[in-house]
This record gives C-alpha cells, sequence and structure tokens, in this order.
C-alpha cells in the first residue's frame, strides 16, 4: 500500500497500466516520466527467451528464460500476456502481476495492441486501463522514425507499415492521447491515472 493510501486510509487493488503506440510515438519517453514522477508505479518486467545483451541484467531489464521454461509457463497458464516478435518470445510473468495488483501497486506495461488485448481479456482484466498512444501525424512518426538514425530506409518503411496496423486497434483502448506535445501529453496521463485510481 502507498503512503497515500495509508495516510487516507484506503486499500486499493492496484491497477495494470496499458500504454501501447506505434514505434516513435513516444511510448518509452512518456513511461520514463510517468515512473520517475509516480513512486506508486512500477514497471513490468517481462520475460524473453532472446539472449541478454551486453549490459543487460536478469530480473531487471528482462527475465531470460530458455526456450522451453518460457513455453512450460505458456502452458501451465503463468503468463498474463505473451507473443512471439522476431523468432523470440516476450511476455509478463502472472505471478508477478497478480502480487503487484493485490498489494495496491500500480503496474505499467508497455506492449502492442496483441498484449494489451490479453490483458484486458485476463482475469486480472477489471484491473486494467488501456492507453493508446497517437503520434500527431503519419508524416510526424516518419520523421521521428528516420531522425533516430538506427535504421536503414526499409526498415523504416516495415515500421511504418507496422504502425500502421497498430494505429488502427486505437479504438479498443479506454483513453488515448496524442503526443503533439510531451509535457502536455504527460499531465493528461497523470490526470487519466488519478481520475482511475
Amino acid at each position: 500500500m502507498s503512503n497515500d493510501q495509508v495516510m487516507r486510509g484506503i486499500r486499493r487493488t492496484g491497477l495494470l497500466i496499458i500504454l501501447s503506440s506505434p514505434s516513435g510515438a513516444g511510448k518509452s519517453t512518456l513511461s520514463r516520466r510517468l515512473l520517475a514522477a509516480d513512486p506508486d508505479v512500477v514497471f513490468s518486467v517481462s520475460a524473453t527467451t532472446r539472449p541478454a545483451r551486453p549490459g543487460e541484467v536478469d530480473g531487471t531489464h528482462y527475465h531470460f528464460k530458455t526456450r522451453a521454461d518460457f513455453e512450460a509457463l505458456v502452458a501451465s497458464g503463468g503468463m498474463l500476456e505473451h507473443a512471439e516478435v522476431f523468432g523470440n518470445f516476450y511476455g509478463s510473468p502472472l505471478a508477478t502481476v497478480e502480487k503487484a495488483v493485490a498489494a495496491g501497486q500500480d503496474m505499467l506495461f508497455e506492449v502492442d495492441w496483441q498484449g494489451g488485448q490479453q490483458i484486458r481479456t485476463s482475469t486480472l482484466g477489471a484491473h486494467a486501463v488501456s492507453i493508446f498512444l497517437l503520434p500527431p501525424s503519419m508524416a510526424a512518426l516518419s520523421a521521428r522514425l528516420q531522425g533516430r538514425g538506427q535504421d536503414s530506409p526499409a526498415v523504416i518503411a516495415g515500421r511504418m507499415q507496422k504502425s500502421r496496423d497498430e494505429i488502427s486497434h486505437w479504438a479498443e483502448y479506454d483513453f488515448v492521447l496524442v503526443n503533439d506535445d510531451l509535457d502536455a501529453c504527460a499531465e493528461a496521463l497523470f490526470a487519466m491515472l488519478t481520475g482511475e485510481r
């Protein structure tokens, strides 16, 4: 239970905060702002079958699993949501999420629309609040992806197509934010969460 809850004598279950967006819309930046501003929100550390990269720490960046261990967790119902991306599995371990919700801890999930859908339709879906983050325009999104300087034109074109597919699911979310001003977008997110709590 948070200090704020203790002071008010209120016990509540935690929220599952689903934040989805196309790549380049500002989801990671907005998540960092929320985590820095609100000590009652923790980031959901995903499990993955991909190998750890230099500097990544098991349990901090990801829970690194073998494919067999990951598949066993899925088969036993031990994943809240999961997906295969570029040949590797990613997902949210259910036990960790259940413990946080029961303790009144809000948990932030950066997931695509499919992960968001799995969370919303899960046994914990009643605790979910979903937010879809849109770029101000497709041209602005393309410029952001190009401005990163990380991808070839072919990769950017693929990301733009995937973005169009992702954006087509915006209406499934509780809230939609347009990230044309990061400060205003962050304030709107904080206000939404205050209202949901």
